[in-house]
């Protein structure tokens, strides 16, 4: 089968700055990404020696402040950035933005103290991040977390145990939200636990469907002692502090959607313009012509779906509505595209030899994490209606 390769996408960037840093994006990702993307994934490698890479090429701290060793780029620009890279490869995409999320509460609502003396090497000195909200208990109804964390002297007892944690076992901090006071919302607390800490250890990685590559695993805090100028934003705003963690971070998923819908619809037609059948390419059957043109649409307009929630929130405007609304769009989008891309590949796209059935695998997951999206529904009509009556 001749190779067609794809044309890069044709973005719209607000500076010279954002043009080379996308250019740059591309060349690693060729470089250092896709020749061993297919192997790595089919054998669950986690590829810890490319993140040191990202971070000393200023990629894992893109959207937070230069004085703080970010890069001070626009979120419109850091989730191009992240779709080219899970354009590429999505353990890649969605590593970076999950050690994004990571980073928000401590970059948002931490001290100037706290900030000086953490941020630097999160953002850019090699280091790796995890989110630590959801428990086995606890995933969708996030408020009713159980781990806890109680005062002792100057510092905080943490125990309790993680679920679903990206990079569980592999990070080098986690951002973990533990209760401090009365059951619900009010009395959770966000803490910066090291990687090392004593009695904090992880299960071995779920045997996922896809994303294979990026480990996932529970997480244990066994009386884990977290110094008390650790403790990020005031006690009791943990909740809130998460919630507008995921905001950002439900852009950041819908940014990786899109790129594994921008890799999907490239293979299809790569092999809808180079496969023959009844003496013409198949791309000239008009029922499969429809088939990219509805692939196509939706790529774009999750495209532009998620940048508009992305110049909201770099304007300093409400945008969480929109965030959910792009998650929704672009998850589903990449879903469907997927699903598309294997059906025009027919029985190779069914077989391991051709990268459509590792998209399908892994637009599943955009589906579910940060967010199911029944709960991207109910935050959207909440915005549209105020919250439900009891």
């Amino acid at each position: 089968m001749p190779d067609r390769a794809a044309q890069p996408v044709d973005r719209r960037l607000p500076t010279d700055e954002a043009r080379d840093l996308i250019s740059l994006v591309r060349d690693l990702a060729r470089r250092e990404i896709a020749p061993t993307a297919a192997e790595e994934e089919d054998s669950g490698h986690f590829p810890r020696e490319l993140f040191g890479l990202l971070s000393e090429s200023g990629l894992l701290g893109l959207p937070y402040d230069p004085a703080h060793g970010g890069g001070g780029q626009p979120y419109e620009v850091y989730l191009q950035v992240l779709e080219e890279l899970a354009m590429t490869r999505l353990t890649v995409g969605l590593g970076v933005s999950v050690h994004t999320l990571a980073c928000h509460a401590l970059a948002r609502y931490g001290t100037e103290e706290q900030r000086t003396a953490h941020l630097p090497a999160m953002l850019g000195g090699g280091l790796l991040g995890a989110y630590c909200l959801s428990e086995p208990s606890s995933g969708s109804d996030a408020a009713s977390l159980r781990t806890r964390a109680e005062r002792r002297g100057d510092d905080w007892v943490v125990t309790g145990t993680k679920a679903w944690t990206t990079h569980g076992g592999v990070a080098d901090f986690y951002t973990v939200f533990a209760r401090t006071g009365a059951e619900g919302p009010h009395g959770i607390t966000a803490f910066l636990v090291p990687g090392d800490a004593e009695g904090l250890s992880a299960s071995p990685p779920e045997r996922k469907m896809g994303l294979k590559g990026s480990p996932t695993a529970q997480v244990h805090l066994d009386a884990v002692r977290v110094a008390g100028d650790r403790l990020l934003g005031e006690e009791g705003r943990g909740f809130e502090i998460a919630l507008a963690a995921l905001d950002s971070g439900r852009l950041g998923i819908a940014a990786c959607a899109t790129g594994l819908a921008q890799a999907a619809l490239d293979e299809a037609v790569a092999y809808a313009t180079a496969r023959r059948q009844f003496g013409r390419r198949i791309a000239d059957f008009q029922g499969l012509r429809f088939m990219l043109a509805d692939m196509a649409t939706r790529v774009e307009a999750g495209r532009a779906l998620c940048l508009a929630a992305a110049r909201l929130r770099d304007a300093g405007r409400p945008y969480s509505g929109q965030a959910a609304m792009a998650k929704l769009l672009c998850t589903d989008g990449a879903m469907k595209v997927a699903t598309d891309a294997v059906q025009i590949l027919g029985g190779y796209g069914y077989t391991a030899d051709f990268p459509a059935e590792r998209y399908l695998r892994e637009a599943k997951a955009l589906q579910i994490v940060e967010g199911t999206n029944q709960i991207q529904r109910m935050v959207i009509a909440r915005h549209l209606v105020g919250p439900e009556e009891r």
